[in-house]
């Protein structure tokens, strides 16, 4: 045999070295935009929490039978979610109301945008988050 019967395997590597290069940065990609999209997620709860907590200050003092009792309302709980989301523009409040006149839920709604464009990752993702608070003065 011959040194020119042999197979030839020159290049090869170049190219599966490429390939594999090609497939470390999608992945790394992806991971960037699964973090941010986690991140953002966590922090639309965040202030879901908060505008709920805020919306359960929103009460109104009423006497029943001489017992002052302390009732939400749903303007009352929008207002004070607004008052807190007041500089938040990326943040949008879907809902906010009492469901039974001592808890106040909130949903906000927020759209996600991945860090880095790429072909693996969707161009943008809304999130929503509800979440319930009740008064302390029940």
């Amino acid at each position: 045999m011959t040194e020119s019967d042999e197979p030839d395997d020159e290049g090869s590597i170049l190219l599966l070295t490429l390939g594999y290069a090609l497939l470390a940065i999608a992945l790394v990609l992806v991971s960037v935009s699964a973090t941010s999209l986690y991140l953002m997620q966590k922090r639309v709860d965040a202030v879901a929490d908060a505008a709920a907590l805020a919306g359960a200050d929103g009460f109104i003092i009423e006497v029943n039978n001489g017992v002052p009792v302390a009732r939400l309302t749903d303007e009352g709980v929008a207002e004070q979610a607004r008052l807190l989301l007041g500089g938040a523009d990326d943040m949008r409040l879907v809902r906010a109301d009492t469901p039974d006149g001592s808890s106040a839920r909130v949903t906000i709604e927020a759209v996600w945008r991945p860090p880095l464009v790429g072909l693996f990752v969707p161009d943008g993702v809304v999130l929503t988050s509800t979440a319930t608070s009740r008064t302390a003065l029940g």
